[in-house]
């Protein structure tokens, strides 16, 4: 799974986590997921299937994950808000420092659980 390192304009920067970000007014939660995906990482994707949703440790938002396939672009960081990205298994997500509790429950209970 694709994740990164927040950048230094983004809340909680320094966390690795899977890119993420809000829906705009008028965004479906796929049409974020493509637009976050290009402005922050330069990548063109297709949303597949909405797989999973909880709430951020704090409780004060609602996150809905997706996966989605390449459909083309080059990795290229937003600098403001991506330090950095790489792509990792479970287990290697589950070793890093500093994540979030409810993204670790991802990795542990249901990515292994989408084949």
């Amino acid at each position: 799974m694709l994740i990164i390192e927040r950048g230094p304009a983004a809340m909680l920067s320094g966390y690795w986590s899977p890119p993420s970000g809000r829906i705009e007014p008028g965004e479906t939660q796929a049409d974020a997921v493509v637009r976050e995906m290009r402005e922050e990482l330069g990548l063109a994707v297709r949303p597949v299937a909405k797989v999973w949703e909880c709430r951020t440790d704090d409780g004060g938002y609602r996150l809905h994950w997706w996966t989605v396939e390449e459909d083309g672009g080059a990795l290229t960081l937003d600098a403001d808000e991506v330090s950095a990205a790489k792509w990792v298994t479970a287990a290697e997500f589950l070793d890093l420092d500093p994540t979030f509790d409810g993204e670790r429950n991802f990795f542990r209970d249901v990515l292994p659980t989408l084949g």
